[in-house]
């Protein structure tokens, strides 16, 4: 067995200390690229997380659901990472910790990205994996905090983190040379094909290719891995459908509905099985590592944005003129045109308008964008098959949150809002 001993949240406050005992020596180098490093002479970790992929449970035997078992003991304080060599189940199980213990020292904490500048202007990028979390906190002219776990205190935002863990499947240097040039000795690959080179566009194994990137290699983080309290919110969506906007400005009650929803959508050929665009509701962006209900976090959410007086944006990375298959992707360039103006203010004194079906208010123009782009039904040619699109949206937004309405206030979120 391999002992790294590391911390979790870079604000000393709210650090944790951990033990990882790992059975093979490249989680253990996983763990020391992942968790955040510092002065590691301590007798007893506040966690101690065991990982032990060969061995194998026995559901009949067990009353295990498959041969992989992974559990968080909250008294023991000790995690167990069975039958899976998955190095990613390290990181989230430390992620559903802190997920539950912050918010009762008064810090909420999210599945997110976070960059900010030499203004101090700090922006969260909130998302699933391939929304672009990654990829657009990555932007060359600000500093990055963090790519995907951070806490919001009353000091502002820290990283949970001390490195990166991106999902690169279809990376190659022409789409993302940032990215692809980080990726250097010392990487750590999960999951991708092995021919002459690492092929990263080739998915025939797992669509979930991931790399394991030390902070010391990203020339643009920020050192410290904290900011100030954020200036702007980002929800990030791949819409496969091809119906939601490529950006839209969302009320408080918007903002929760949306948060609680975490709404994107796979591809085919993400999964077996999978032929036609499926929607994906997970609460908060991170529902299986979000231990408390979600109406616990979208209140903490509400009450700092209410605060701060914080703009919460829609951004939509996914596909446009149809749904994926018959549109295209939304470019890169627009998407981090639409983040820029919405950041900078620059659509502070714009006008917006209010489309009929999901009551989203979106901007009539955005410098640098196609103004065709910012309005839907106008990219697609069967303005039919639109409606139908876009209303079977609605009806699985609706559905899902069914979930929600016995809880008490939820009618304020819901009130107004064409998809109540």
């Amino acid at each position: 067995m391999y002992l790294l001993k590391g911390f979790a949240g870079v604000d000393e406050p709210h650090q944790i200390t951990l033990n990882v005992l790992a059975e093979k020596a490249w989680q253990s180098f996983f763990a020391k690229q992942i968790f955040v490093r510092g002065n590691t002479d301590f007798d007893y970790a506040d966690w101690t997380l065991i990982c032990l992929p060969d061995m194998k449970m026995d559901p009949e035997l067990d009353s295990t659901r498959s041969d992989v078992f992974i559990a968080l003991d909250f008294k023991k304080k000790t995690v167990l990472i069975i039958g899976t060599p998955y190095a990613g189940e390290i990181k989230k199980s430390v992620f559903g910790i802190m997920n539950y213990i912050l918010p009762d020292e008064g810090v909420f904490p999210m599945h997110c990205s976070a960059n900010t500048d030499e203004s101090n202007r700090t922006t969260l990028f909130f998302g699933l994996s391939g929304t672009g979390k990654t990829t657009l906190s990555m932007n060359p002219k600000k500093l990055l905090v963090g790519d995907d776990e951070h806490g919001w205190s009353s000091s502002g935002i820290f990283n949970f983190e001390g490195g990166s863990y991106a999902k690169i499947d279809g990376l190659t240097v022409e789409k993302d040379p940032v990215m692809f040039n980080l990726i250097n000795r010392g990487t750590i690959i999960e999951n991708a094909v092995i021919k002459e080179e690492l092929d990263y566009e080739d998915v025939s194994i797992s669509s979930n290719i991931r790399a394991c990137i030390s902070v010391d290699k990203i020339e643009t983080m920020k050192l410290d891995y904290m900011a100030g309290h954020p200036t702007a919110i980002l929800f990030l969506c791949a819409d496969a459908y091809g119906v939601l906007p490529p950006i839209a400005k969302l009320t408080k009650e918007q903002a929760m509905y949306y948060f609680m929803s975490g709404y994107t959508s796979k591809i085919p050929g993400t999964e077996r099985g999978i032929v036609e665009p499926v929607a994906v509701f997970s609460e908060c962006f991170g529902s299986p590592f979000m231990p408390r209900a979600a109406i616990e976090y979208a209140r903490m959410l509400n009450k700092n944005i209410n605060e701060k007086d914080i703009p919460v944006f829609l951004i939509n990375t996914g596909w446009v003129g149809g749904k994926y298959g018959t549109g295209k992707r939304i470019s890169l360039r627009h998407t981090r045109r639409m983040i820029e103006a919405a950041v900078e203010g620059e659509l502070d004194n714009i006008e917006f308008f209010t489309d009929d079906k999901f009551g989203l208010s979106i901007p009539t123009n955005v410098d640098g964008v196609p103004p065709n782009l910012l309005h839907p039904e106008r990219n697609w040619d069967d303005l039919a098959t639109y409606t139908e699109t876009v209303d079977g949206l609605v009806d699985k937004f609706k559905n899902n949150f069914k979930k929600f309405s016995h809880l008490e206030g939820i009618e304020l979120i819901l009130k107004g809002q064409p998809i109540s």
